[in-house]
């Protein structure tokens, strides 16, 4: 499989039973995909380019509300893929207000260098993708 292939084959492979929330330029990896619905809800729903960034965080911790957890207790993950300016922008942002468990990759961006990924793994358990079903196993855990 190329590694430009990867999230599609990733969101083709999921369980049913998940809905894929996608922004930015990513999603056009597999947003022309009919992944079906769940009781009436789209399984793949587009929440916008990197600039709404925001409201996808704005609905995950609404829903951490809901369920009474912390954000990073919900049962959701994130993947951060394409490294340019904007995508960089949001993991920082994501990592200052305290979101861990970042998936990032397939490909790892050239900025990050042994020191960085020691800190990036380390301090906010961001966690380098690659292997489609070793991946989807370790997110649906």
């Amino acid at each position: 499989m190329r590694k430009s292939d990867y999230y599609r084959e990733f969101v083709q492979k999921l369980p049913k039973d998940t809905v894929v929330l996608t922004l930015a330029c990513g999603k056009y990896r597999f947003n022309d995909l009919d992944l079906g619905e769940i009781e009436g809800i789209p399984r793949l729903i587009d929440l916008g380019q990197c600039n709404d960034a925001m409201v996808a965080l704005e609905i995950a911790q609404a829903l951490a509300v809901l369920f009474d957890v912390d954000v990073n207790d919900l049962s959701l993950t994130l993947a951060v893929s394409w490294m340019e300016q904007k995508a960089v922008a949001i993991l920082w942002s994501l990592l200052a207000l305290g979101i861990k468990g970042i998936y990032l990759g397939p490909i790892v961006p050239g900025w990050v260098n042994d020191d960085i990924l020691k800190v990036l793994v380390e301090e906010y358990n961001v966690k380098l993708i690659g292997n489609l079903k070793e991946d989807i196993k370790a997110m649906m855990g």
